[in-house]
């Protein structure tokens, strides 16, 4: 069986945040996790309308936390915030294949055509910290510049630890089959991305010569899929008890009036597949309130309200 150190929980935008990474560590304390990919712009102005800005990972276990942005000095001032935040790794997203970030704000995936403005922003952040840094990156821009290599080799130069390579292109965004090159000699480690669901599929990873893999979609609704691909533990009996455990995380993190809407999203990911889980949803979407919201977990996965 896979080892901790082998799988990791890829950062998701809108997904990945505090309440979420609660729920996966009842399962799995030790698997190295990822934040949401924070703004170095908004983390260092500290803007208040971004609670992530003001997190703490010291109690979050092995919690790489992302960044993004396309100015050296904010991105290291930004790692030095998160260092002193308590994470363990400092990760550069230069993957981001979505507009406002790739082409609007020259951050994310346009690291991987400006490969200067990326070395710039590696060196400038491996030397503001003292914990690793990392990178997460595409196979290029489009098939007409797969030059992940070189990325992956400039990152080596620039003191950054491990990288993290998502198997499509920047104009494939997220359709089509992931395909993950084999890997040979390569300066730093590299951790294979896109499309991993199981067993057969990790392993599949590290075959082709990857030092890990790392899950995305696939912990949507299920969040206990880390403890299953290390043996530590199985599904949940009773899922509805952890959905009501995660709306209460949300709850409490975001409040009533942001958490009840934010959450329609993974009581569809949880119910997904299950017998009348359709009509259930429209249900949920239609719900403001916190007692009605919980009495209809409750009764769709026939659990008891104990929290």
């Amino acid at each position: 069986m896979f080892n901790n150190n082998q799988i990791f929980g890829a950062p998701m935008a809108g997904i990945t945040d505090k309440p979420f990474r609660r729920v996966i560590r009842m399962f799995s304390p030790n698997v190295p996790l990822y934040t949401e990919m924070i703004s170095c712009h908004s983390l260092v102005g500290a803007h208040k309308n971004c609670l992530r800005n003001f997190d703490r990972y010291d109690d979050e276990g092995n919690i790489g936390a992302q960044i993004f942005g396309a100015d050296a000095d904010l991105m290291a001032d930004a790692a030095r915030i998160l260092q002193d935040a308590g994470a363990s790794w400092i990760d550069i997203n230069m993957g981001c294949p979505v507009p406002k970030v790739a082409t609007r704000s020259g951050a994310g995936a346009n690291m991987m055509r400006d490969h200067g403005l990326a070395e710039k922003i590696m060196r400038a952040v491996v030397r503001a910290v003292q914990i690793p840094v990392s990178i997460k990156t595409r196979l290029g821009w489009d098939d007409a510049h797969r030059d992940w290599s070189d990325l992956i080799r400039i990152a080596s130069d620039c003191g950054v630890q491990f990288a993290a390579l998502h198997g499509r292109t920047r104009a494939q965004l997220y359709t089509g089959k992931s395909v993950l090159p084999m890997l040979e000699n390569s300066p730093i480690p590299i951790i294979g991305n896109g499309d991993i669901t199981d067993v057969a599929d990790v392993q599949n990873v590290l075959n082709l010569g990857y030092c890990g893999a790392m899950i995305g979609r696939a912990m949507l609704g299920r969040p206990w899929i880390f403890g299953e691909l290390t043996g530590q533990c199985s599904a949940p009996k009773n899922v509805g008890e952890i959905v009501l455990r995660h709306l209460e995380y949300m709850l409490e993190y975001y409040g009533e009036r942001n958490a009840i809407p934010m959450f329609r999203k993974h009581v569809a990911w949880y119910s997904a597949g299950m017998s009348n889980s359709a009509d259930f949803r429209i249900r949920v979407n239609q719900i403001s309130s916190v007692a009605e919201l919980k009495n209809e977990i409750c009764k769709f996965w026939c659990c008891e309200l104990d929290i």
